[in-house]
């Protein structure tokens, strides 16, 4: 009854959308990009002909996901003949990340609305033989149909918070149906598999194969670090770098830059997690007096102050490997935290606050190792950070500790897919 009520509902509301599109892409704004590819209407490159090859529908919703399928990708790609990828995105960044960092052979779209026609037009236009989605993409219609024309689904890289949990469980039946597609289910840790066990996936469908991101690329740190503090125009200067803030977290930050800066030249880079809070942050920092660069325009004008405030997508996973301090968003306020291994694979200690539900299995990791610290607050961040100042050598141990743990991860890529390619050649 749920699935025919939110189905029913979505197949009446594709009529208006589709009256709407020409007013929708006038008016422009972030609903209107590739607003014809969100109805299912994708270029022609779709239709031609693939009697040669298979292809593969990769779904990876925005940016974090993107960087996770560019790692899966490049493994299949090198590993099985005659391939055809397509991968769809949900977000502008994750799209425009997408068409940036692919290969040149891979096809980068939109991804369908939720909506019965949408979803198949896409299926009628792609005709993938293999749907695998990232992480936590659980869109009804599209697996239902996905389902129903009898292709074969995987979920990679499944993460299921406790708070995820929480709600699904709720609605566990209609989750069992939902998930009873997917041949299998890869997840990345233990905790995530007892989850989808809970919600009804069979444990001989379960696959616990690490995180696809722990496998992103470190080769040569020290270039990658050289080449990204010439990009934030440091030289000597401490680099305190604070990617994936949330609202709230910028301001408290303001602190220990302030506290940093009393010891010596200290640069602060702000990575916000939605770009849509630039002119949020930029405000906070305006009020506050505090003069700043926009990245984006650094190579053009050059830095002309001590905060950076990074204007764009995709470049923060090597930003952090030029960082000195780093700490990490989503966790001073309640949001669940992000990925911190993005960091520690550059062999850079990590802080964050006390609320990683979404990352806690790594946030252990990196405790245990030595490599991360979790703080309770703003003041507590300040006085640890200071300290690893005035002892540089145990800043260096912890490092090192990072770099050995991120490294102990690696191995997810080869496992997940090992799994695709065991279904295509079914």
């Amino acid at each position: 009854m749920l699935h025919r009520l939110y189905s029913g509902l979505g197949a009446g509301a594709y009529p208006l959308l589709l009256l709407l599109r020409p007013l929708v892409e006038a008016v422009g704004g972030r609903f209107a990009y590739g607003f014809s590819q969100r109805l299912g209407r994708y270029p022609d490159q779709g239709r031609a002909d693939r009697s040669d090859c298979r292809t593969l529908w990769l779904h990876a919703s925005s940016v974090g996901e993107v960087q996770a399928a560019l790692v899966l990708v490049a493994e299949l790609l090198r590993t099985i003949n005659a391939l055809r990828v397509v991968v769809t995105t949900t977000t502008e960044q994750g799209h425009r990340l997408a068409t940036s960092r692919m290969p040149a052979t891979v096809t980068c779209l939109m991804a369908p609305l939720d909506l019965p026609q949408a979803v198949r037009g896409a299926l009628r236009a792609l005709r993938p033989d293999c749907y695998l989605c990232l992480e936590t993409e659980l869109w009804p219609v599209m697996l239902s149909e996905v389902q129903r024309a009898q292709i074969p689904m995987l979920l990679l890289n499944g993460r299921l918070s406790q708070r995820s949990f929480d709600r699904y469980r709720h609605i566990r039946g209609y989750m069992v149906s939902l998930l009873d597609g997917f041949r299998y289910v890869a997840v990345i840790g233990d905790a995530d598999g007892q989850r989808y066990a809970a919600l009804g996936v069979p444990v001989s469908r379960l696959r616990v194969c690490g995180n696809l991101k722990y496998d992103m690329p470190a080769t040569s740190p020290d270039k990658v670090r050289a080449v990204s503090r010439q990009r934030l125009g440091v030289t000597g200067e401490r680099v305190f770098l604070c990617g994936s803030t949330h609202e709230g977290e910028e301001a408290q930050l303001l602190g220990v830059f302030r506290a940093l800066a009393a010891r010596g030249p200290t640069v602060w880079v702000i990575a916000p997690r939605h770009l849509e809070r630039l002119p949020a942050v930029e405000a906070m920092l305006l009020q506050a007096r505090v003069p700043f660069d926009r990245f984006s325009r650094l190579a053009e004008k050059g830095r002309q102050t001590e905060v950076i405030v990074v204007d764009s997508m995709g470049d923060l996973a090597d930003l952090y490997a030029g960082g000195d301090d780093i700490f990490c968003g989503g966790s001073l306020v309640d949001r669940g935290g992000h990925n911190i291994v993005e960091a520690a694979r550059w062999g850079r200690a990590v802080y964050f606050g006390p609320h990683m539900k979404d990352f806690h299995d790594a946030a252990e990791l990196l405790i245990q190792a030595g490599g991360g610290f979790q703080v309770a607050d703003a003041g507590a961040l300040t006085d640890l950070i200071l300290s690893h100042v005035d002892h540089p050598d145990r800043y260096a141990l912890a490092c090192t500790r990072a770099a050995e743990m991120a490294a102990r991860q690696r191995g997810a890529v080869s496992r997940q897919a090992d799994i695709v390619r065991q279904v295509l050649a079914a």
